[in-house]
């Protein structure tokens, strides 16, 4: 089996302010905005979402691909990458620019402001996927993560021509693609993930209806932070998971990309989508109680005991006999 990953490589450098944003925001003078905040600590961590994603997937056995440009600085990423069994020789790596940076701050209510600077990320655009599928075989899936929005228009446009099962991830992109970008990213993917917010922003851009949505994608996987996943499926249906109660919440950057991963790779096993979901939300949960996308261990016996309390013995028996790769 094989997972591509394409999307986003960067490096994170994350900051908590210890107040509330909203406390130093003045509504009638947005306009105007200036404003700074004295944090209290800087963490710098590997990240970018295909990264986050194929870290996730490596942690839990599999061997996923990643697809993604990067600069002349990537070689220590590289290795982090490939320890944690990651296909990182499809990585284009740019001459000119450096790799992807993402800045961001979190106060106190776990709000954030980021900024993202795209460096070699613009080269994505000449990553071509069929040569990849003929040194690696053909793929369960292709995920088509925030890219280039080049990349990812050409990457989903080879996915329907040469009809490779993709999944649409488009998430930081929607926050400035229009509506016929979104659509095309959209459009034929067997999976559509996205949080509530954008799963607000892809109807009002696209003009398309939930039902509408639904009509061009198998599966659309909405999540809900602390109150879990929906799933809603072309045939009607809709699947409720919850979260993980017992979590004690630091930083959230990621969470979202862990849970794709465990998805991702309960699907790679041939689980369906409820232990799919509940895998996701138990790899979720292990970001978020740390500060950094890629900073978590994973231990087989308290992973199952996790599984266990949250989602019963039926799931862990399920689960367990792939996840051998865990410590």
């Amino acid at each position: 089996m094989s997972l591509l990953i394409a999307g986003s490589v960067a490096t994170d450098h994350l900051m908590s302010f210890g107040g509330r944003f909203s406390d130093s925001l003045v509504v009638d003078q947005l306009d105007k905005l200036s404003v700074s905040f004295l944090v209290d600590d800087l963490e710098i961590r590997r990240g970018g979402c295909a990264a986050n994603i194929s870290f996730g997937l490596g942690s839990l056995g599999l061997r996923p691909v990643l697809v993604g440009a990067v600069g002349q600085d990537f070689a220590d990423y590289r290795a982090w990458l490939e320890r944690h069994n990651v296909d990182c020789d499809s990585v284009h790596v740019s001459e000119t620019r450096h790799t992807a940076r993402f800045v961001c701050t979190n106060d106190s209510t776990m709000a954030q402001i980021a900024s993202f600077y795209p460096g070699a990320m613009s080269e994505a655009r000449e990553i071509e996927l069929k040569p990849i599928v003929d040194r690696v075989g053909a793929p369960d899936y292709v995920l088509i993560g925030p890219d280039d929005p080049d990349a990812m228009v050409r990457h989903t446009e080879e996915c329907r021509q040469l009809g490779y099962r993709f999944v649409a991830d488009p998430s930081q992109q929607l926050a400035f693609g229009d509506g016929d970008l979104i659509r095309q990213l959209v459009e034929g993917a067997d999976i559509l993930f996205s949080n509530e917010y954008e799963a607000s922003l892809i109807t009002q851009k696209t003009g398309w209806s939930e039902a509408e949505i639904l009509d061009r994608v198998g599966t659309w996987v909405v999540t809900l932070g602390a109150a879990g996943v929906r799933i809603q499926s072309r045939d009607g249906e809709t699947l409720s998971v919850p979260a993980l109660s017992e979590v004690t919440a630091v930083e959230p950057t990621g969470v979202g990309d862990a849970f794709r991963a465990g998805f991702l790779a309960a699907l790679a096993w041939g689980l369906g989508q409820q232990r799919a979901a509940e895998l996701g939300c138990l790899l979720a949960a292990h970001v978020v109680e740390r500060v950094g996308t890629q900073e978590y261990t994973l231990s087989r016996e308290s992973f199952l005991k996790r599984c266990a309390q949250a989602y019963g013995d039926e799931a862990t028996a399920e689960l367990a006999p792939h996840l051998t790769a865990l410590g």
